[in-house]
């Protein structure tokens, strides 16, 4: 009930709108930011989009003010989140985060949305192709869900040992299903067994180093998961005390002590998302916006951890890393 009352309450207060700029409204174009995630989760990526809006013409705060609605983790809050905006009439929705986008487009058919998503947004249905996307919605899109297979190799790469690996998905995300059948798909080509363990709260975390014990396996897979993002730290912490070799998404994972993290990179996502966003504002159309593929990805190892855990890191494997923690 308490998140539910937190909802209610970002929605009703614009706590992170600067009374200046809410004098200025008026004067000015309003963007609408709706995230999955909190104000405090991803502070340089919201920077990035801030950048992004910067180098196409927009300054928050002297040409344009940001509305920020910010779902906290909770999915179901993001279609009430969306619909404010909607009711609020900005002049472009930037919905950052796969769960944020089909949320802002089941909005409105109207108001320009762009998107960040690390899912096929042909496949998931938010544009008809990505040279022409169609109605009112782009974006950019970034490897992720695919990227589930090519870390369950890494870390087979690295643990060479591992006849039986688990791996952590998030029921509750549209791209479980998905992630599921691709690791085991890729389990099966590399002959190891694969476990699929499951967590949508920050209180299943606990119980997952037993579980990875209990099925005697050698390593986690950490899947594709907003949520899963924003608690990097906590699991990379989580998986180097109790000496799980993991791999997971993001960096933080890897510099919170997780053995390595491989994933697209979300710091040129969202500064990709701010140009559109103010080319938009500067009278583009959605419709004439391909969506833009990053395919930037990076890989990081902690050495230290590796060492820990009595894993000699091969050369090829470290020539590969954009960063080797030491």
């Amino acid at each position: 009930m308490s998140g539910r009352r937190e909802l209610i309450t970002l929605i009703g207060s614009a706590a992170t709108w600067p009374l200046a700029a809410r004098a200025q409204q008026g004067a000015m174009p309003v963007i609408g930011l709706l995230a999955i995630r909190g104000p405090m989760d991803d502070p340089h990526l919201l920077a990035a989009f801030r950048r992004g809006l910067k180098d196409a013409g927009y300054v928050e705060g002297q040409n344009t003010t940001i509305e920020y609605r910010f779902a906290q983790g909770q999915y179901d809050g993001l279609p009430v989140l969306a619909a404010d905006l909607v009711s609020r009439q900005v002049n472009v929705i930037a919905a950052l985060g796969s769960p944020a986008a089909p949320a802002a487009k089941a909005a409105t058919k109207t108001i320009p949305i762009v998107f960040t998503v690390g899912v096929d947004p042909v496949e998931t249905g938010l544009v008809a192709t990505l040279n022409r996307p169609g109605g009112n919605v782009t974006g950019v899109t970034g490897l992720g869900v695919e990227l589930g297979p090519k870390r369950l190799e890494l870390l087979r790469e690295l643990v060479p040992t591992a006849s039986v690996i688990a791996a952590l998905l998030n029921p509750g995300t549209p791209a479980a299903e998905t992630q599921s059948r691709d690791l085991q798909s890729a389990a099966r080509a590399l002959g190891v067994q694969l476990h699929i363990l499951h967590a949508s709260t920050e209180g299943d975390f606990d119980a997952v180093p037993a579980a990875v014990l209990q099925l005697r396996a050698g390593a986690l897979v950490i899947g594709n998961d907003p949520f899963f993002i924003s608690r990097s730290e906590r699991l990379g912490a989580l998986t180097v005390r109790h000496a799980v070799p993991a791999i997971g998404q993001y960096p933080e994972f890897a510099r919170a002590g997780g053995l390595m993290s491989y994933g697209g990179n979300l710091t040129d996502l969202y500064y990709q998302a701010g140009v559109y966003t103010g080319r938009i504002l500067k009278g583009e159309k959605p419709t004439d916006l391909p969506v833009m593929q990053s395919t930037k990805v990076d890989l990081i190892i902690n050495l230290r951890t590796a060492k820990a855990l009595g894993l000699t890191v091969p050369l090829p494997l470290s020539g590969l890393a954009d960063e080797l923690i030491e």
